[in-house]
């Protein structure tokens, strides 16, 4: 596994110190923020880096709880993944869509 993370992901991770990250150990928060927030060369490091299974299981485990409803959403589809149910009741939720 490389550890190299790219530069352009320093801001996906301001709250952290971004040289201390490590790709092994904090694997899901590295997964978490490339997915809502990286480009596409992000996420081809990303692919490379953990491989289409590792980022596949971690959307259909913990992506309905961590990533925002669109780009979850979004990642079901291109995982070819069965979406989970959305986490509010429909009269709680801002737009109705």
């Amino acid at each position: 596994m490389k550890h190299a993370m790219p530069p352009t992901l320093i801001p996906c991770f301001q709250e952290y110190n971004f040289e201390a990250l490590d790709p092994v150990q904090h694997a899901d928060l590295i997964i978490e923020r490339i997915l809502a927030y990286g480009n596409r060369s992000e996420v081809s490091w990303l692919w490379r880096t953990y491989g289409w299974e590792r980022v596949r299981a971690w959307v259909q485990h913990d992506g309905a709880r961590r990533l925002p409803w669109r780009r979850y959403t979004l990642w079901c589809v291109l995982l070819d993944l069965p979406r989970a149910p959305h986490p509010r009741p429909r009269e709680q939720r801002i737009w109705p869509y």
